[in-house]
């Protein structure tokens, strides 16, 4: 048997496997060799020549991880250390096949997408879905039809579906329902109830697709919800460098073992080839194999890293002028659980727009966040991680001093002041025909009640406020132009940075033809 081969699974050596982690370690091997590369990547795996300067800031070791693909004893071949990486991954989160995506969560919805696409055309997809998704919808031109989260309007916190909403919202459509995509955990930690919906999904004869970017721990401990994996969805895709300590962009992408899995998987594996680079980076790969490693081996870890947690809450909600909003979230209908690790902070007592706390933090206290809304700053906590709550604590209260002297905010500050978020236009062109019509830049003041070519959404934290083929209201134009104004905000997807211009179908007519 080959040196790199998977071992047998057996229950004297399950303990053996998952401390290991093959690609990674077959990656090290490759990297203490000395060898002389006359390959790409031209950098050569050492500090030489042009590559000196990346060796100044990098160090040669990344450089010498940096093995290109097809490499004998790493992915050259069949049972080979990527493919046991492979299986330890889809073994761990339980799931019937994983894939290692480099291209972030964004390439495992835009795979989602495709793969659907080869089965039917009609989608329910939940509104406050990630913009990627949307991408995906395009290239594959499905046709989808939206149900709306649970929202906190006080805080402009979206939540998650109700099995009841998604019941309707498939008999709503148009077209049979092939798949539906829904988010959970949230962006401020609520967890939906999969095991229903992936009940009212399989009822209406859809898969289910869960979006569990923020939930790659999940499943790791008891105190911390299920793997959405386990709980009948179809597909699962997962960045498990939020919270669970791979590189940056890597990501994961699990087939679930339900009834749809033998048509899906031939589909994924295709989808996965378009949106996949033929160079996929090692060092990310290697990153997942070990954060998957890490994560079966840290039950004591994450126990320490839930009582940190548990003492940070409390340092929160002890103080005088803030309070974590998490408390109220199984107040929703659609709300089962929350997930520890994510803090959203009541901000209102500082009497300043969280946009602009945000940004305060950062340029002033080297203090960044994971995102804001007017009223809630989100910070979150990386497994095993134990920052000091009281420096943000400290930062704000100065904040909030400083804003109850003056009495007022400052001009920049009430600038920054964000809408409400705004209630979608009605899709009136496919999205896929949209994105490919003839359009036309307008300006803002005359883009309402056109239709959209462009999938517009405010980051953070990246939900599509515009889709192509919508109609753009008079709201949502106010909305974005505020986000791109704030501190913090930023568009994607936008003709200029302010807004001030927006690309819209040239056509009007074109539209009814479409749907």
């Amino acid at each position: 048997m080959h040196q790199d081969s998977p071992m047998p699974t057996s229950p004297d050596n399950e303990g053996r496997r998952a401390a290991r982690a093959p690609y990674a370690d077959a990656l090290d091997r490759v990297a203490a060799r000395d060898s002389l590369f006359l390959t790409t990547p031209g950098h050569g795996r050492n500090g030489e020549g042009i590559a000196h300067g990346l060796a100044d800031y990098f160090g040669e070791r990344i450089l010498s991880l940096d093995v290109p693909p097809l490499f004998d004893g790493i992915d050259l071949g069949v049972d080979t250390p990527k493919d046991e990486a492979l299986e330890l991954a889809a073994e761990a989160w339980g799931a019937r096949r994983t894939w290692f995506l480099t291209n972030g969560s964004s390439q495992g919805n835009r795979m989602a997408a495709l793969a659907v696409g080869t089965l039917g055309t009609g989608v329910v997809t939940q509104r406050s879905a990630h913009s990627s998704f949307i991408d995906g919808i395009v290239l594959a031109g499905l046709n989808p039809r939206f149900v709306s989260p649970n929202v906190d309007e006080a805080n402009g916190i979206a939540h998650g579906v109700t099995p009841d909403a998604l019941r309707h919202a498939i008999r709503m459509h148009p077209e049979k329902v092939t798949a539906v995509y829904l988010v959970t955990p949230s962006y401020f930690g609520a967890v939906a109830d999969v095991a229903a919906l992936a009940e009212v999904a399989h009822e209406a004869g859809a898969m289910l697709i869960i979006d569990a970017a923020w939930g790659a721990h999940f499943g790791f401990h008891p105190d911390l919800p299920a793997s959405p994996v386990t709980l009948g969805a179809d597909m699962v895709i997962m960045s498990t460098h939020k919270l669970a300590g791979s590189f940056t962009q890597s990501a994961l992408l699990h087939l679930g073992d339900t009834e749809f899995a033998d048509r899906l998987e031939p589909a994924l594996a295709r989808a996965f080839m378009m949106t996949s680079s033929t160079s996929e980076n090692a060092p990310l790969m290697a990153s997942i194999d070990i954060a998957r490693r890490e994560l079966v081996n840290s039950h004591d870890a994450i126990s320490e890293s839930l009582e940190n947690i548990r003492h940070a809450r409390a340092q929160i909600e002890g103080s005088e002028h803030y309070r974590l909003l998490s408390g109220d979230f199984l107040n929703f209908s659609d709300v089962v659980d929350i997930d520890p690790f994510r803090l959203p902070i009541d901000i209102t007592a500082t009497g300043l727009d969280g946009h602009t706390i945000r940004g305060r933090l950062a340029e002033e206290f080297a203090i960044y966040a994971e995102m804001a809304t007017a009223t809630t700053l989100v910070v979150l906590i990386g497994l095993g991680k134990s920052p000091d709550i009281s420096r943000l604590l400290d930062a704000l209260e100065q904040m909030r001093t400083e804003n109850a002297a003056t009495h007022e905010i400052a001009e920049d500050e009430s600038a920054s002041a964000i809408p409400p978020l705004p209630t979608a236009g009605d899709l009136v062109m496919l999205p896929r025909e949209a994105f490919f019509a003839e359009s036309e830049v307008v300006p803002a003041a005359e883009a309402a009640g056109r239709i959209s070519v462009s999938s517009l959404a405010a980051y953070p934290p990246g939900i599509p406020n515009v889709l192509p083929g919508e109609a753009i209201t008079e709201e949502t134009v106010n909305f974005l132009q505020a986000v791109a104004a704030s501190p913090s905000g930023h568009v994607r997807g936008s003709v200029d940075p302010a807004l001030d211009s927006f690309r819209v179908v040239r056509d009007p007519k074109a539209a009814e033809s479409s749907l």
